[in-house]
């Protein structure tokens, strides 16, 4: 079965998980096009990240002249169609109260998009996150190209539905995807009720094989790791005060932070006030294989967000048999149980430096049990390969349903 993956920008080191997820559905059977609005503006240091980039074909690549030529084309071939897409389009501008001509550029990738599924015969395009790239893959539809379906992750589409039009994105889909059971309740506060039965849980996966040997919880004074974009919503910063407040009564603890972002001089700036600078690590952005190598050296992640989807983070850590402290936030709770980690309210300080003073009392036997059973859940709950099945019989089942 040939199906089109379209997305916005494509390989990004962050969104590993859709890598995943796609080569799973191409050793299910499936031939997959990659088709990304735009390349991604960072270096990609993954050598798999690369190879993907080398095998996506980018709309933008185009040029703008090229896009809207093919949108004069195909109004000409199809005005209805079109018609009814530019109808459309203009419906998701006023949602979104910004500037239509955002929309009439979507639309002209839209028209290309349903060029290329026309020439490759493709029968269904699926999308993550439901931001533009669902909104193209939707208005292609619109123009002609084969349904679609869609992905949410949160927190970002969660925070503006409205202006998304969430609503429309799951009621002109063949079906949506959330990741987790809160990320399908998010879906059902705004999608038409009739629409309900539409919206699937599809977890996103980790590769077992990644994880088969995982390094046993070292000896030693306890490290502890965070990885993730240095940004607000990260929670980096609460997470530097908890350590502050351990500075003198946990002398032996140590964090690193894995990762990098706009908030990184502010971290600096409150990891030298509170002299903290031979406690706590900045390593930049990194590869998976150096972020696999930090967690083999931690007895514990931690992740202090305020909003999230369901962190990867986690489910790696987990799998690699360490114990997890993060917040009782959005999905979390339903992977992260009492026996395998900690839980603590977003943006509390205190709870938070309590948790990691009670990882750091916990003894090294207790920390293995945990991190076992952290590890049997994730791999029973996230086998790539066994979610990406979910996914690819939901779209045998609605090509079927649409022959």
């Amino acid at each position: 079965m040939k199906i089109a993956y379209v997305l916005n920008t494509y390989p990004m080191p962050s969104h590993s998980f859709i890598r995943r997820e796609v080569q799973a559905l191409e050793r299910a059977g499936f031939q997959v096009t990659r088709l990304a609005m735009r390349r991604p503006e960072m270096a990609l240091d993954d050598p798999r990240n690369r190879d993907e980039q080398e095998r996506t074909s980018y709309v933008l690549d185009r040029g703008l002249a090229a896009l809207f030529a093919g949108l004069i084309g195909r109004a000409v071939r199809k005005p209805r169609a079109t018609l009814s897409a530019a109808r459309l389009a203009w419906r998701m501008a006023r949602n979104a109260g910004g500037n239509p001509l955002r929309r009439l550029a979507y639309l002209a990738e839209a028209a290309h998009v349903a060029d290329l599924c026309a020439t490759a015969g493709l029968c269904h395009i699926h999308s993550h996150f439901g931001t533009n790239a669902t909104e193209v893959a939707m208005l292609a539809h619109a123009l002609g190209a084969p349904q679609y379906s869609f992905t949410t992750h949160g927190p970002e589409e969660f925070d503006e539905p409205r202006a998304l039009s969430l609503a429309a994105k799951v009621e002109h889909s063949a079906f949506a995807v959330a990741i987790s059971q809160f990320g399908r309740s998010q879906l059902s506060r705004w999608a038409a009720f009739r629409d309900w039965d539409k919206i699937k849980v599809i977890h996103c996966g980790i590769e077992p094989a990644a994880f088969a040997d995982p390094t046993p919880v070292p000896n030693g004074p306890t490290r502890i790791a965070a990885i993730g974009r240095f940004v607000e919503q990260k929670g980096q910063m609460v997470l530097v005060l908890a350590m502050a407040r351990l500075r003198d009564s946990h002398p032996d603890l140590h964090l690193t932070l894995l990762g990098d972002g706009p908030m990184r001089g502010d971290l600096e700036r409150a990891i030298e006030t509170h002299r903290l600078q031979d406690r706590i690590t900045l390593t930049g952005w990194v590869d998976e294989d150096r972020v696999n190598g930090e967690l083999a050296a931690a007895h514990a992640l931690v992740m202090p967000s305020f909003a999230e989807g369901l962190p990867m983070v986690v489910m790696e850590s987990m799998a690699a048999g360490r114990p997890v402290i993060a917040t009782y936030i959005a999905g979390t709770p339903e992977l992260l149980t009492p026996d395998a980690g900690w839980l603590v309210p977003a943006g509390d300080v205190a709870a938070l430096a309590d948790a990691i003073a009670e990882l750091d009392e916990t003894p090294r036997v207790t920390r293995i049990a945990m991190g076992q059973a952290g590890r049997a859940r994730v791999l029973a709950r996230h086998n790539i390969d066994t979610e990406a099945a979910k996914l690819a019989a939901h779209i045998r089942d609605a090509v079927a349903a649409r022959a």
